[in-house]
């Protein structure tokens, strides 16, 4: 089972923001961002909305869950 996320595909286009730009607007270190978007590490429900809010997508757009 595994936590899936676009979210470098949504830095990507919007504007190529930086992980550390992400970071910011959603109170997490880089390196919060970089695990994430790796899949090491599953942000807590509060992050992911707003991660998807800095995009301005829903959660499942965003991230989803599989069971591999």
């Amino acid at each position: 089972m595994a936590l899936h996320n676009k979210v470098r595909e949504c830095r990507f286009f919007a504007d190529e923001m930086t992980q550390q730009e992400l970071a910011q607007r959603v109170d997490v270190t880089r390196q919060t961002i970089m695990a994430i978007e790796k899949g090491k590490y599953s942000p807590s429900l509060e992050v992911a909305f707003k991660i998807a809010l800095v995009f301005s997508k829903s959660i499942d757009e965003v991230f989803w869950y599989s069971q591999d």
